[in-house]
């Protein structure tokens, strides 16, 4: 297979999985004990040495001017590579590195001149203190990102210049360090021994950095670049991989620093001023971020360019900007990666036809493969909670929750909108801390510590949204979770390039019925095939325990079925199984045991038929028996008009199979109508489709004759249809008037008049007129983003899950104003959980299941349709 690291327009550690694994094994190893410690092709290996080369006989052959311009370019190199591990491999953006620089340099004419140390002493000794520095700021430093991150780095660096400018007696003050004796080497001495020696060590810095990319630690920092959430769930310590990538890049800048002060000869803190630190990270910037030979492409063009404009210094800083705008919008990989896309050009320009038709390496077809050929067979521990809460400031968003996961038994966790299921499963892999309650994975005890240390404990997981390594192969993604988070020697590759764990990483992916191409990256996934490599990634862990987030969501019928198949194949195998689903068809079909909880509460526990004809359950899920509010205008006969707002042959989707599948609906001018159906049925899409906010559509919408498929959403809201969102969306920083004031951007005549209607139709809200809309409760919060949209005067009001998250008594308020809307037949489009509230309020309504539209009629039909119920709780 093709391994994404990057050396001048080739890749590195080029290998080709072969389609029998067992027969190719032996080879395979022997292959790669030999070639461990060769980290490219041997032509990439020949022209790396070639230059080597090359820059030795200039530096012998050059007069002392050129040997020291050849060495500052050196020096740019070992930095560059010490930089781009933190900003290619990590993401992560330091402008501080001059400090580490400065630290090497510093420390190596301390050492000489005071100490009398021999340079060969003194070098190492300032990599040491470089790395020691790099060590003691990530601690502090990574704990924050973006632009923080920089801002800390920058902080640095300005406090180690001026801290050399205030420790005179050491440092020398503003005068510097003078007298810093060149070493002998090779029985050359001055610029071109520390020439010599600069262009050793940046091939040799190249190299470790090559073997660093390469293997086990290189894919662990990719990862936590992609997804810090999902490397925690593998068992990896996303801090302590951030910090050895910076403690690795501070060493190799006290590296170069070190061979910097018997270069120049002295040292004073102006030769390490900022400037210096742009310089650092335009090297890899313009050299390629991420590809190996980046910073020595990039280390020539930023070393030479100077010398080439000597006579325009002071506009240095000015063209290196110039340069640095044109390759970020002509070639945003760099140099590296202008001439890679240069070089798949031609070759597609001179490829024969037959050359597309090159095998790819995929999966070996293994159907029905055994459970044990892909799950080691085991003993395996239950999970266990007991009393788990979780309060966030005020809210207590769970309370009492108790459960157990046996291995080799299938449990879902089901519940309405906001019923805390989230919350529970992030509790259960340690993402959450909680409030109160244990858990436990057999008989250690897990409650409290980081998510890392619940994926060793045997907790694995996957999420709502496919959370895989983009820049990762699939076969990558799968063989870095083997390691569970035991990453072993810092250049090593063993636990994640063997063949033995790759063959293993491919068993796993057919088992769980991937067919596609292992070295392709993760990015570039399907939806379905994101989620079975997702789920392969899990298992590759050895867990005790799965514990999966919405698997379903997103995927057509034939694929649920053999996700059921999956997940039914995976729990015989001895793995507890832990489901959340909204699917209730799904549920139903594979769960032995179900656990549902409300409000953050357990509500029942038992099988499927047990829980499907729970009283409790219904009521949570339908409303059934729950007091209705007196609603004035609920249950009255009325006149409906022409149809406002139609919708025929709707589908949408989100680049898998479609949510929506050919929805006929239509609602009438005042009508109410209700949307109904269980999570995941289709319904906020519906909504956000209408609302312009999803596209593409197929089929038809219009609201009174005007088609809305092709709008925006700023251009639906002109025409009148106004969404009220699902988590209602206010701006939080702003005041409550003001959020008000926004919904009138639609139509500003009359705005402060408007204003007084929607604070005397909301007194709650002119009590709170002033207070920043964040600060308000849920209810309130509702109240407000209901206000902005009638602010617009809407023909059509569009509500979206307008009770999801209230108390009872905020849940009748709000219906009651519902209703009051209803009585002045304003046209309402309602979606909402509570099935028999919405029912008891609207004209008419709509179910629907799976996309599709499975009942209509009116409210009263609607609540005497087993169809509510079976789309709610599945079923026949």
């Amino acid at each position: 297979m093709k391994r994404d690291v990057k050396f001048g327009d080739l890749k590195l550690g080029e290998r080709r999985f072969a389609d029998k694994p067992s027969d190719a094994a032996p080879a395979a190893g022997a292959s790669f004990r030999q070639r461990a410690w060769l980290p490219g092709t041997p032509g990439q290996v020949a022209g790396v040495l070639a230059m080597l080369v090359v820059g030795i006989v200039l530096a012998l052959t050059l007069n002392a001017y050129h040997a020291f311009v050849l060495a500052s370019v050196a020096l740019l190199a070992i930095v560059g590579c010490g930089l781009n591990v933190l900003i290619g491999l990590g993401g992560m953006m330091s402008f501080g590195h001059v400090g580490f620089y400065a630290l090497g340099a510093y420390t190596v004419a301390m050492l000489t001149t005071g100490a009398g140390w021999n340079f060969w002493l003194a070098w190492p000794a300032g990599v040491a203190v470089a790395a020691l520095a790099g060590g003691l700021l990530a601690v502090p430093a990574l704990r924050v990102r973006g632009p923080y991150l920089a801002m800390v780095t920058i902080a640095f660096a300005f406090i180690v210049e001026h801290g050399i400018v205030e420790m005179r007696e050491l440092t020398g003050g503003q005068n510097g360090i003078m007298g810093i004796a060149a070493p002998a080497f090779g029985g050359l001495e001055g610029e071109r021994a520390v020439a010599i020696l600069a262009l050793l060590a940046a091939v040799a810095a190249t190299w470790v950095c090559a073997l660093l990319a390469r293997g086990t630690w290189g894919a662990a920092i990719r990862a936590v670049r992609d997804s810090e959430t999902a490397a925690e769930s593998l068992g990896i310590d996303p801090l302590r991989v951030k910090a050895a990538a910076f403690v690795f890049s501070a060493a190799l800048a006290g590296l170069a620093g070190g061979l910097f002060a018997p270069l120049s000869g002295f040292v004073t803190p102006h030769s390490f001023n900022f400037p210096l630190s742009i310089l650092f990270v335009l090297v890899v910037m313009i050299g390629g971020a991420g590809s190996i030979a980046g910073p020595l492409i990039g280390a020539v063009i930023v070393g030479l360019l100077p010398e080439w404009l000597a006579s325009l210094e002071e506009f240095r800083l000015l063209f290196f900007g110039a340069l640095l705008l044109v390759v970020l919008l002509v070639a945003p990989g760099g140099a590296v990666g202008l001439l890679q896309g240069l070089s798949r050009r031609m070759r597609l320009a001179d490829a024969h036809p037959a050359a597309s038709a090159q095998p790819v390496p995929t999966v070996p077809d293994m159907p029905d493969m055994p459970a044990g050929e892909a799950i080691a067979v085991r003993e395996r521990q239950p999970l266990r909670a007991s009393g788990l809460a979780m309060v966030f400031g005020g809210l207590r968003a769970a309370s009492g929750i108790s459960l157990t996961v046996q291995p080799g038994v299938l449990t879902s966790l089901i519940g309405p909108n906001g019923a805390g299921k989230s919350t529970v499963i992030n509790m259960l892999t340690g993402f959450y801390r909680p409030t109160e309650g244990e858990i436990a994975v057999g008989s250690a005890a897990c409650g409290g510590q980081p998510a890392f240390r619940f994926a060793r404990a045997g907790v694995a997981r996957t999420y709502q949204t496919s959370l895989l390594f983009g820049s990762l192969t699939v076969l990558d993604n799968v063989t870095l979770a083997m390691t569970g988070g035991r990453l072993g020697g810092f250049l090593g590759s063993a636990r994640y390039a063997a063949p033995a764990a790759r063959e293993r990483a491919a068993r796993l992916l057919a088992f769980c019925g991937y067919r596609g191409d292992l070295a392709t990256p993760a990015a570039g996934l399907a939806h379905v095939d994101r989620r079975l490599v997702e789920i392969a990634r899990a298992l590759a862990t050895d867990p005790d325990i799965l514990l999966l987030d919405e698997p379903a969501a997103g995927l057509s019928r034939e694929d649920k079925g053999r996700l059921a198949e999956l997940l039914t194949r995976v729990a015989r195998a001895g793995i507890g199984v832990l489901v959340v689903e909204h699917d209730m068809p799904l549920v139903m079909g594979i769960s032995d045991r179900i656990v549902v909880i409300d409000a953050g509460k357990p509500l029942a526990e038992g099988t499927p038929a047990e829980i499907r004809d729970d009283p409790a359950v219904r009521r949570a899920y339908l409303g059934e028996g729950e007091g209705v509010p007196a609603l004035a205008t609920a249950g009255g006969a009325r006149h409906a008009g022409a149809e406002l707002l139609g919708i025929g042959a709707l589908s949408a989707g989100y680049g898998a199979a479609p949510v929506l599948q050919r929805v006929d609906i239509q609602v009438r001018q005042g009508e109410l109508v209700a949307l109904l159906g269980a999570n995941g049925a289709g319904k906020s899409t519906l909504m956000r489709a209408l609302a312009g906010l999803h596209r593409p559509v197929q089929g038809g919408m219009h609201l009174d004759g005007v088609a809305l498929e092709d709008l925006n959403a700023e251009q639906v809201v002109r025409q009148g249809l106004i969404l009220v969102p699902e988590g209602r969306q206010v701006f939080p920083e702003l005041s409550v008037l003001d959020n008000i004031r926004l919904g009138a951007f639609r139509c500003p005549a009359g705005t402060e008049a408007r204003l007084e209607a929607m604070l005397d139709r909301f007194p709650r809200l002119r009590e709170r007129a002033h207070q920043r809309a964040g600060l308000l409760s849920g209810g309130e919060q509702q109240m407000l983003a209901i206000a902005r949209g009638l602010m617009a005067q809407p023909r059509v009001l569009l509500l979206d899950e307008p009770s999801l998250g209230l108390a009872p008594k905020v849940i009748e308020d709000l219906f009651a104003v519902l209703d009051r809307l209803r009585g002045e037949a304003l046209t309402i489009l309602l979606v909402d959980q509570m099935a028999s509230l919405a029912l008891a309020l609207a004209d008419r309504a709509y179910v629907l299941e799976g996309g599709k539209v499975v009942a209509q009629g009116t409210a009263a039909d609607i609540a005497g349709d087993s169809a509510l119920a079976k789309a709610y709780l599945g079923g026949h």
